[in-house]
């Protein structure tokens, strides 16, 4: 009986950790996955919180049925760049930092799980907010020893043959220079086949049909960030539509995944404000694969996970005690690199002339008796002080300091708002991993990255 019982408390350890694949008696036809770029759970809480103040609800993505834990280390370092993690969430396998869809000598190609589902007849798009041949996309159609090299991953996006891509520019896409130049990767795109978009009007003209492969680009590098995105600026849920309505004929079915890498971006910067607003435009994508599923009930997969945590975001700050303000982050109206170029027009100004731009900016409040109405984005007269000597370091003691207002001011809102940062870096904290949908139950308990692309590799086949 004391065997039995010992038997039973070791299947259910094996279980509840997560380590056995649970094969689906049924596969999904459609199969979404979804990779916020820097985004671990602080990104998606504090994005959760800020949706339920301002809007009245929460995130698409963490309200996915099946919820687990992922580790994101890469076999050299305990904290991974989005090269080492791209590769083990798209091919299933520990790399070094700095390689793309190759093992960590550089002697062996990884297969992704994009490859196997285009393998298996099912067509296959990218989509993503940064450049079309960055980390993590590049690691679903390619296999180069380093990240950097942008333009021979462009030539591999060409060799996929998969049938979408879509977000942001090819980077170094005319490298003249590279060891591989074979022309221009627009050019080369065209001629192997595919309608090129390079604005909205293009964009906008492409319509669906049998056997048409897109390469569409918002922008000549990353997309806009969504706080600062103008009326002809292409949003990532546009490209998510379009790339579903590309796929979404073929008689197997499709693997489509969507980055939000702008999310990285603005964790590296300390930009809370902005940084939530990123999750929030990859949210919106998601709920898009929602209403998918709706229509293709027992077909449809959905996964959304992070490929590391960037910033060593913290939800609190001593200042606010157990007090949180987090609703306060929707009165900062641009992002970090915005606010950069604003700011630099106020040199030669005083900085009574700068507080009107600080307050347009920020929402931060300067001497305004009635600190009861607007809570504590009121600044007190220390805080004061302290940005008008940010103010000084940058435009009056030799203007030596280029950023400093800059970085003041957006340290004080996500302070006052009882957030902080430890790292301008990635860390080692694990992500979320979320599910719902055919073979959702893969994802849940506790995994490691190169779970993910093992169980997708199983369920496209």
């Amino acid at each position: 009986m004391h065997t039995l019982k010992k038997i039973f408390t070791v299947l259910f350890t094996v279980m509840a950790c997560g380590v056995v694949f649970a094969q689906s008696a049924k596969k999904p036809k459609y199969v979404f996955l979804f990779i916020g770029d820097g985004m671990s759970i602080p990104q998606r809480m504090v994005a959760e919180q800020f949706s339920k103040l301002t809007r009245g609800k929460g995130l698409a993505i963490n309200s996915l049925d099946c919820q687990g834990v992922t580790t994101t280390s890469a076999a050299d370092s305990f904290i991974t760049d989005s090269a080492a993690s791209g590769t083990a969430i798209a091919c299933g396998e520990k790399t070094n930092n700095g390689r793309i869809g190759m093992n960590t000598d550089g002697t062996r190609r990884l297969q992704s799980s994009a490859e196997v589902a285009k393998a298996a007849g099912k067509k296959v798009g990218m989509v993503t907010s940064v450049t079309i041949n960055h980390a993590t996309p590049a690691a679903f159609y390619a296999h180069n020893v380093s990240r950097v090299n942008y333009y021979q991953i462009g030539l591999d996006l060409i060799a996929s043959d998969f049938d979408y891509f879509g977000g942001g520019g090819v980077a170094q896409n005319n490298k003249t220079d590279d060891p591989l130049y074979k022309g221009d990767i627009y050019d080369l795109a065209a001629e192997a086949g595919y309608i090129v978009a390079r604005n909205r009007a293009e964009f906008e003209a492409i319509t669906p049909g049998e056997g048409k492969k897109v390469l569409a680009s918002g922008a000549k590098n990353e997309l806009p960030y969504d706080i600062d995105m103008g009326p002809e600026d292409i949003h990532l849920v546009e490209f998510t539509r379009q790339a579903i309505a590309m796929l979404e004929d073929g008689p197997n079915g499709f693997f489509l995944m969507v980055e939000g890498g702008l999310v990285d971006y603005m964790c590296h910067a300390n930009d809370a404000a902005a940084t939530i607003r990123e999750v929030l435009a990859l949210d919106e994508c998601v709920e898009l694969a929602l209403d998918f599923a709706a229509k293709h009930p027992g077909e449809t997969l959905i996964v959304v996970t992070g490929d590391h945590e960037t910033g060593g975001l913290t939800l609190g700050f001593a200042g606010t005690a157990y007090q949180s303000f987090i609703q306060n982050l929707a009165a900062q109206t641009c992002s970090q690199e915005a606010m950069i170029v604003k700011f630099n027009g106020l040199q030669g100004k005083t900085f009574e002339e700068a507080k009107a731009l600080v307050t347009e900016c920020s929402g931060l409040v300067f001497d305004q008796p009635n600190q009861a109405k607007l809570g504590n984005l009121v600044l007190t007269a220390n805080e004061q002080a302290e940005i008008q000597r940010a103010f000084e370091r940058q435009f009056k003691d030799g203007g030596n300091d280029g950023h400093s207002l800059t970085t003041a001011v957006i340290k004080m809102l996500d302070n006052k708002s009882a957030v902080g940062w430890t790292s301008g870096a990635h860390t080692a904290l694990p992500v979320s991993t979320t599910a719902s949908g055919v073979g959702a139950e893969n994802f849940s308990n506790v995994l490691d990255n190169t779970n993910i692309a093992q169980r997708l590799k199983e369920l496209v086949k």
